[in-house]
Formats: C-alpha cells, structure tokens, sequence
C-alpha cells in the first residue's frame, strides 16, 4: 500500500472507503508563492489595462503606471516568502 491509500484507510469508516475531506480548520493552507506572484501581476495588467482603455489616465501616466503590478507582486512575494526565512517559532 502506498502512503496514500494508507492515509485514507486509517480515517475511513469501512476498509476501502475513501476519507472523509478535510475543512480549513484542520489546518493552514500552504501559499504556492510563484502562483501568488503571478496572480497579482496579473491582475495589476488588468487594472492597468482598465485604467487605459476607459480613458481615466492618458499616454503621459504610462511611466508610473506600467511598474506597479511588478513592484506590486515583488511585495506580494516578499511577504509570502517572510515566515519562511525568519524560521519556525519553538
């Protein structure tokens, strides 16, 4: 048996029956830090591609406008990445 199928059958009611799910509270969610990065420089290409295309900032705002969702999601990185480096508390 692999790991796996061990792990269900050890919460299973009956032998072969897989485990029950489960819920947020059994526990934190790891953050995947590339898949956060990315989502919100995505979604910083978005607002700025709103903000353009609705004609609420004009050619000469590009300058500022254009790094933000890249220092944006280098921040969300960093502060995903922080409890990792500090280490674990004892």
């Amino acid at each position: 048996m692999t790991d796996e199928t061990t792990e269900y059958a050890e919460y299973a009611d009956q032998p072969g029956e897989p485990a029950p799910s489960r819920s947020w509270a059994a526990g934190r969610h790891p953050v995947n830090v590339f898949h956060l990065v990315f989502g919100v420089a995505f979604l910083g290409m978005v607002v700025n591609w709103s903000l353009i295309e609705s004609g609420t900032v004009g050619t000469d705002g590009l300058r500022w406008l254009l790094p933000i969702p890249w220092v944006a999601a280098g921040a969300a990185g960093l502060i995903a990445t922080a409890p990792r480096l500090r280490g674990s508390r004892s």
